[in-house]
């Protein structure tokens, strides 16, 4: 049985036997929270459940790494949209330790591609068109380092307004203990300060 098949037949029992009613909630976060952590399998249902959430308290963003790549990729377009339309007022990048992007290799990924029947003409093709493939598929070293990295992106981005807070975090994968990396709620109040501007 495929894949599809398996969840299909699992859906119409889940909607036909109600089971959809205990989610139900609406499109505006209860906690106001927006969170961009790591599609690790082991993330799944582990951090939701490491941090107190149910459906409905948070917009969850998830790609390999928690990473923003840059100030206008896709990610951030999601968490300007989840501040501006859905009234987030604080941000959580939530890394992870063991993850798959600290020791991906450029490299070893091409090679993969191409053993998945890509033509190597096509990813000239990519290369020429100015895309550095190398830069793309390449990982992090550190994950404190990328998470730090990423809530700068946010923190300093010119369409987030002041009174966003961001916060950076590491979670174990198996124990779902965390690790504080970026307080932002000690960042806002010592920029705030540095404007003049007491909270």
């Amino acid at each position: 049985m495929s894949a599809l098949t398996k969840i299909m037949k699992y859906n119409e029992g889940f909607v036909n036997e109600g089971n959809y009613q205990e989610f139900e909630t609406t499109k505006y976060p209860d906690q106001k929270i927006v969170i961009l952590t790591c599609m690790d399998t082991r993330l799944l249902e582990l951090l939701q459940k490491a941090i107190g959430l149910k459906n409905g308290d948070a917009k969850i963003i998830r790609n390999a790494g928690a990473v923003i790549a840059n100030p206008f990729d896709s990610v951030m377009r999601s968490i300007l949209i989840s501040i501006h339309e859905f009234e987030t007022k604080e941000v959580f990048i939530i890394g992870h330790h063991e993850c798959g992007m600290a020791s991906l290799q450029a490299e070893a990924i091409l090679e993969k591609i191409k053993g998945q029947g890509i033509d190597e003409k096509c990813i000239d093709t990519i290369i020429q068109s100015g895309i550095s493939l190398s830069d793309w598929l390449t990982g992090f070293g550190c994950v404190e380092k990328s998470v730090s990295q990423s809530v700068n992106i946010v923190k300093n981005h010119p369409l987030v307004p002041n009174n966003v807070v961001v916060h950076g975090l590491v979670i174990h994968p198996q124990t779902g203990q965390l690790e504080l990396v970026i307080d932002g709620n000690e960042n806002k109040q010592e920029s705030s300060i540095e404007e003049g501007i007491y909270v």
